[in-house]
């Protein structure tokens, strides 16, 4: 599932992290130096250590050169009377170094000692170490003749990460290649065009460096370990292909007026951005989105139409602007399926920003994604042409809504065109989640447990369905005069509510509109559902007198409800069974892959918390796969959580495309939980009959 390095192409001179990996510079998990100690922190002000126990003492210990010039070093505390090895060692242990000790010596820091393995340490009387508040002393590696490099391949492999290669003195880096193109079983290609890379990694960057063909294998490890033994710990060496590609950076512009040809997208383009069409193309276009993929030969001008389209505005609306990778797609594996991970920060209080930082250090930081910076397009983009993947997102049902919605519109752009969706729920209802078994909330769980989840998920598909408002005057004797306002489509995954189910939802909308910071909790957020309930428990509205309702071509009459509901999904309202497990003659079970809607309804707000809690169930009125809803006066609605009020008119829903294909959680990962019973109605025929 992890996107590999070798795969995914980046030019970039002048971007920095944030637009090319879409990390904030200014993140405070991002510790500088995390593993280093200050001698400023380590001693005191009075300049003196703090008195060691009794028959110990402590040593400052230096890892390298630039440590002694940075003046970071860390502390070793021994015995007074210790043997050289012993000290090793344990400076070894201070700087996590899994190496052997007797490869290792102790030099006096601006003296010329050196500690031999028969020495005994035993220096804390001398008035030069009082006054210093301690021993100073320079870890160094022993010379060697020889030594065993990893050298790791600089491409997608099965088998070993790296094959091992003995150098000697005389050993170059061109000398080296041969061998290691043997062992990765590329013998026969032409060592001349291949080079040896250092790789230096830090908490703060990666350094990379070209060895020149001449360059001396032991002289570069000598010089490396002389610097920082750290350094040299955290050092790989890659064999890569020469190559000097042409310059191509690639911008996503979105923000654009929706549903225009190429032409009239390069005319807006030019006309706003000034695009030198020399230098820029557009490779791709979404039209639904209002967004174009720029490919750009030159690095200038790809920085000058970053920070101006930032700047500009088209039809009253600013433009967004995205650096994104090109995914290499013939280097990839056969059995390789990458992982699109989508994150929306702003769920679950800080969890959502947690979890992004954790899964771009899990995974390459170019397939995970916030999804509030550049919406879903943005990743699908990116793997576009990646032939399978999946996607992980990590947000509420409106989250997991969106991507649906996206992946939609752009579907017939992607090579693969149903990729299967896993949630990580992050939201207050979590309804799809929970019937998927991924559970009725994110409680902390280890982001590498997610991804093995992820990794063992079954496959299941879901249908969706889309929703036309079409609102129109409507008289008395139904007859239309005229339209109120343009047609509406929407797609519904979960649930679409008229009457009190959609009032209640907008209300709790309009509240967190007003006051965001507040919502930040699933306990805070149900809290407030709860309080605006109970001010509508008064509340009546016959609905059977407001709507007329037909399905699958057969009226249709309604009792006296204030709301109605129709259900994709065996959860609503936060975990509710609705629909209910009784069986009954006249209706069939309900499945999310059954191409039925189960239509129901509720009598007001003492009944809906009823459900909620497990009292009772709504009234069943039908089940059917197309929908037709002919509404009189205006009224409140909601799709899948999202409310408005909708104005007289026509309804109708019908499905939508193709099943969409959803990562269910192995029952062997799934919790033992209360909701097993709501899960199990939820699975659908094929996968019950146990083929997915």
């Amino acid at each position: 599932m992890l996107l590999h390095p070798a795969c995914v192409r980046l030019d970039s001179r002048n971007f920095s992290k944030m637009h090319c990996y879409r990390i904030t510079e200014s993140c405070s998990h991002d510790l500088d130096n995390f593993d280093d100690v200050d001698s400023s922190s380590a001693v005191p002000k009075d300049g003196q250590l703090a008195a060691p126990e009794s028959g110990k003492q402590s040593l400052k210990v230096f890892d390298g050169d630039d440590a002694v010039k940075r003046g970071f070093f860390r502390l070793v505390s021994i015995l007074r009377a210790t043997r050289n090895e012993e000290v090793v060692e344990a400076a070894l242990r201070a700087f996590y170094l899994p190496d052997e000790p007797q490869d290792y010596e102790l030099h006096e820091v601006g003296g010329t000692q050196r500690l031999h393995s028969d020495d005994i340490l035993n220096r804390n009387s001398g008035p030069d170490n009082r006054k210093d508040g301690g021993d100073a002393w320079l870890l160094r590696a022993k010379p060697r003749d020889a030594e065993v490099i990893k050298v790791y391949a600089g491409w997608p492999r099965s088998g070993p990460a790296f094959v091992s290669v003995s150098v000697s003195k005389s050993s170059t880096a061109a000398s080296v290649l041969p061998e290691v193109l043997s062992q990765l079983d590329r013998q026969d290609e032409d060592a001349s065009t291949f080079s040896l890379m250092e790789v230096s990694m830090s908490s703060k960057q990666v350094q990379r460096q070209t060895l020149t063909p001449q360059e001396n294998i032991v002289d570069k490890l000598q010089e490396i370990r002389k610097a920082s033994l750290r350094q040299m710990n955290q050092t790989r060496f890659y064999i890569v292909e020469n190559k000097k590609p042409e310059v191509q950076v690639n911008l996503l512009i979105g923000g654009l007026p929706p549903l225009l040809t190429k032409e009239e997208y390069g005319q807006l383009i030019q006309e706003h951005l000034t695009a030198k069409s020399h230098l820029v193309a557009i490779s791709h276009f979404y039209a639904s989105q209002g967004a174009v993929a720029l490919r750009i030969s030159c690095f200038s001008e790809a920085e000058r139409i970053y920070m101006l389209a930032k700047d500009t505005a088209v039809n009253n609306k600013t433009l967004t602007s995205l650096v994104v990778p090109e995914i290499e797609h013939h280097r990839l594996g056969g059995g390789v399926c990458p992982l699109l991970v989508f994150v929306n920060p702003k769920s679950g209080g800080l969890k959502g920003r947690e979890l992004l930082y954790s899964f771009r250090k899990l995974l390459n930081p170019h397939q995970v994604f916030d999804i509030s910076n550049g919406g879903p397009l943005a990743g699908l983009h990116t793997f576009r042409e990646v032939p399978r993947f999946r996607v992980l997102v990590c947000g509420g049902d409106g989250t997991v809504g969106w991507v649906l919605g996206v992946l939609e519109a752009v579907r017939h752009k992607l090579v693969c065109r149903e990729p299967p969706i896993g949630i990580v729920p992050l939201g207050t209802g979590n309804d799809l989640a929970r019937i998927l078994r991924w559970g009725a909330g994110y409680s902390g769980e280890d982001p590498h447990h997610i991804l093995v989840s992820v990794d063992e998920a079954d496959e299941v598909l879901m249908d969706r369905w889309t929703i036309l408002l079409d609102a129109q005057d409507i008289s008395e004797d139904g007859k239309d005069n005229g339209f109120l306002e343009p047609p509406k489509i929407v797609q519904m995954n979960n649930y679409f509510g008229l009457g009190i189910d959609a009032e209640l939802s907008l209300d709790f909308h309009q509240a967190r509109e007003d006051d965001p910071d507040k919502f930040t909790s699933r306990f805070h957020n149900k809290g407030v559902y709860v309080k605006v309930g109970l001010q509508k428990i008064s509340y009546t509205r016959s609905l059977h007198k407001e709507l007329q309702l037909q399905v699958d071509a057969q009226n249709v009459p309604l009792p006296n409800i204030e709301g109605l509901i129709f259900l994709n999904i065996p959860s609503w309202g936060s975990g509710a069974d609705l629909w209910g497990s009784e069986a009954d003659g006249r209706h069939g079970r309900p499945s999310i892959d059954d191409g039925l809607l189960e239509v129901v309804g509720v009598t007001g707000v003492v009944h809906m918390g009823q459900v909620q809690s497990g009292m009772r169930s709504g009234i069943r009125i039908a089940q059917g796969n197309y929908i037709r809803l002919t509404v009189s006066k205006p009224i409140p609605v909601q799709v899948d959580g999202e409310p408005w009020i909708q104005p007289p008119g026509h309804i109708i829903i019908s499905a939508a495309g193709p099943k969409v294909r959803m990562l269910r959680k192995s029952k062997q990962k799934q919790k033992k939980s209360s909701a097993g019973v709501k899960d199990g109605r939820s699975e659908s025929p094929s996968s019950r009959d146990g083929g997915h």
